[in-house]
């Protein structure tokens, strides 16, 4: 941690993260494996803690042994992929004698007992340690036989001075943000309800999800990750539906039992009673992250980075498939590989559920609303279009997770064991894809249609129910980019793709996304397609970091080589951008509530004033300048109280008629008959029917 400035100052940004905090200045172990194949003596158990502020360290060693032998031991320490400590000691000398070593019984042994460590090596011991969340470190003991000086024993443990980056407030925190982007979008659509053309707020649901979820992602992919940030980016894993829920994953287990899957060892119970055992070993209580590594899986991952020699091996001889992101950001969670699709399935339905039971409440309360009174006219819509709004609901999900949906599908087919999960993971994808497909090919049918009939494409956003219907692909972009909502959902089909596909290739999948993501920057900053300059940079800036946190995390690609310490600085890095944002987007959407609670509604007033007009037109007096004979077309009472109505038939409106139906009623007004061109009723409309403006005509 001396070897240069950049890394201590990292480490010093470590120091003063938030971090969930179970011991005070202490170091010690967790989970224990093994670094010898074929050992004489077999440990099963290494718990050691240091604490400082009594300068003790306490250990409890215990296994199984073939013979009695004399052995000597070697201590090292290694932290952040460099060896900070070494020490070789004899159980047998006076000075660090342990009875219960000197010598290796035969059959079991255990060995407890503190020790005092003197002054001059506890100040050696940077503080920095104590208060680093995470801690990058591994205990190492080696045992070899005194007679041939042959290793008999190797095993390896983790360093944890018991503070973690993975807090649950944080998961809260991002939950209760996205909720409130929830609560703003839906408070903007019913301001602007009625009205067509109106972008919705930004950031919005949409973006602050799809930000969670790139967090969430750049976490599962199979690269070997610094401690600290795995346990970063799994306080977002509940935007993909990696939810934890033990009942849930019993009745998935269950269903996978008798669907043909296979439970030996992927199963709920197995790794929970894994995390127990390693829980109750452990001399401190320790994080959910600590406890998970010394399972199987973690443990080859940390026998493939202990050193820079075993680690440049693993890549030297393409082995990173020991590395597996999904299953081992899941399994950290609890959530067994074969269970991950059934479980995001499962939580996916429980939100549609909620959603669908939603908006029936308030259908209800409108309903009873109506029977007791009239409410503002901006409802009429919610109350009169249950289904529809639904509908939308749900299809507006399904493009927010099109991403995580397609990762998890895929993954489902090249892990699942279940036939029937299998099956459920084809259908509900291809079911998805089909939505968005279908209102894809109508959104350019309609564009094309529009184009043809009025030489662009703005009825999109003119016309009222096809803005009501097709908008929420469109909304927040210009008139001549609404075809871009096309290749952002290309964007996440092969994204998704490429995550799931490419699993257990880091370098595949870094650099895959890496082009997935520059491409969709390069799209951004070409067309610049969104109506408002804030959704703009706001979006644009997403991407940016989007690509540059892809960036990062090829830097924790073992083909690379690069050395631990570079890995957690990057870490560190990427964090601080990470979090940066989404401290920006949580003031953003603070600073939209108090606009959206101080400021009128800009909607609701284009209609008051609209009202106002047609009230002022209404109430015309024969002193109006407006009814002067100096005027060139005056409008004609009876066409003004009819001014805004909504007609439809098979009739257009022509401007050329003008003259000849002022003559006709001119006519109609002198000599109290009608015109050859037909009958009119008391209003001068022709066949009973009424003109949309004064002075306009329909033509057959």
């Amino acid at each position: 941690m001396k070897n240069s400035i950049s890394a201590y100052l990292a480490f010093a940004v470590l120091a003063i993260l938030p971090a969930a905090s179970y011991a005070v200045d202490t170091l010690s172990t967790g989970g224990v494996s093994t670094c010898l194949e074929d050992s004489a003596i077999q440990v099963n158990k290494l718990d050691i803690t240091f604490s400082r502020s009594t300068r003790e360290i306490t250990f409890d060693v215990s296994g199984t042994n073939a013979e009695v032998q004399k052995v000597t031991a070697s201590l090292s320490v290694t932290a952040y992929g460099n060896e900070v400590y070494t020490k070789e000691f004899d159980p047998c000398h006076h000075d660090n004698r342990i009875d219960q070593l000197c010598p290796v019984p035969a059959g079991t042994f255990s060995a407890t007992g503190s020790q005092e460590i003197p002054e001059e090596f506890v100040s050696q011991i940077p503080s920095i340690a104590f208060s680093i969340p995470d801690l990058d470190g591994v205990a190492k003991l080696q045992l070899k036989s005194k007679d041939d000086g042959k290793e008999v024993a190797c095993i390896q443990s983790e360093l944890t001075n018991g503070k973690s980056v993975e807090l649950p407030a944080v998961s809260y925190a991002a939950a209760g943000m996205a909720g409130a982007a929830l609560a703003l979008s839906g408070l903007s659509a019913l301001g602007s309800a009625g009205s067509t053309g109106s972008p919705s707020s930004s950031p919005g649901f949409g973006e602050v999800m799809g930000w969670f979820h790139t967090m969430a992602t750049n976490g599962m992919l199979s690269v070997s990750y610094p401690p600290i940030y795995r346990s970063f980016a799994k306080n977002f894993a509940f935007s993909t539906g990696l939810v934890p829920w033990a009942q849930m994953q019993h009745s998935i287990d269950n269903f996978r039992r008798l669907t043909g899957g296979n439970l030996t060892e992927d199963n709920y119970d197995y790794w929970k009673d894994l995390s127990n055992a390693a829980s109750n070993s452990s001399n401190e209580k320790r994080s959910l992250d600590v406890v998970i590594k010394g399972a199987r899986l973690v443990i080859r991952e940390v026998e493939a980075t202990i050193n820079d020699t075993s680690s440049d091996t693993a890549a030297s001889s393409g082995e990173e498939g020991l590395v597996d992101g999904l299953e081992k950001f899941g399994q950290e969670l609890l959530i067994p590989q074969s269970n991950t699709f059934m479980t995001v399935l499962l939580i996916f339905a429980i939100v549609v559920a909620a959603i669908t039971v939603g908006i029936l409440l308030v259908k209800v309360i409108l309903e009873l609303w109506a029977l007791k009174g009239s409410f503002p006219k901006m409802l009429a819509d919610f109350r009169n279009d249950y289904w529809g709004l639904l509908a939308r609901t749900i299809t507006n999900l399904i493009l927010i997770l099109y991403s995580i949906w397609v990762m998890y599908c895929v993954y489902q087919f090249s892990s699942g064991d279940s036939w029937a999960a299998q099956l459920l993971a084809g259908a509900t994808l291809a079911i998805f894809t089909a939505i968005l497909g279908f209102f894809t090919f109508r959104i350019i049918h309609l564009a094309r249609k529009y184009k043809k009939a009025e030489g662009d494409a703005s009825s999109l956003y003119e016309n009222k129910e096809t803005w009501r219907k097709y908008s929420l692909f469109y909304d927040n972009y210009k008139k001549g980019c609404w075809w871009l909502f096309i290749p952002v959902i290309l964007y996440m089909l092969v994204k998704g793709c490429i995550i799931a596909g490419a699993n257990g290739h880091g370098l595949i999948q870094s650099t895959g996304q890496l082009a997935v993501e520059a491409l969709m920057l390069i799209l951004l900053l070409w067309q610049r397609p969104y109506v408002a300059k804030s959704t703009q940079w706001i979006n644009i800036s997403i991407q940016v970091v989007r690509v540059l946190s892809v960036v990062c995390v090829l830097v924790f690609v073992d083909q690379l080589g690069l050395s631990q310490t570079t890995k957690t600085v990057t870490g560190v890095i990427l964090i601080a951008v990470q979090s940066a944002l989404t401290g920006i987007l949580a003031i953003l959407i603070a600073v939209n509530a108090i606009i959206l609670c101080c400021r009128e509604n800009p909607y609701a007033k284009k209609r008051k004033e609209a009202e106002k007009s047609n009230r002022d037109i209404d109430d015309l007096t024969p002193l109006d300048a407006r009814e002067s004979l100096l005027m060139d077309n005056p409008p004609r009472k009876g066409y003004s109280e009819m001014s805004n109505f909504n007609f439809t038939g098979p009739y257009e409106p022509y401007r050329d008629t003008d003259r000849l139906v002022d003559s006709e009623y001119r006519d109609e007004s002198r000599h109290g008959r009608h015109s050859s061109r037909g009958s009119r009723d008391s209003h001068g409309s022709p066949d009973g029917r009424h003109p949309t403006k004064p002075g306009y005509g329909f033509a057959y």
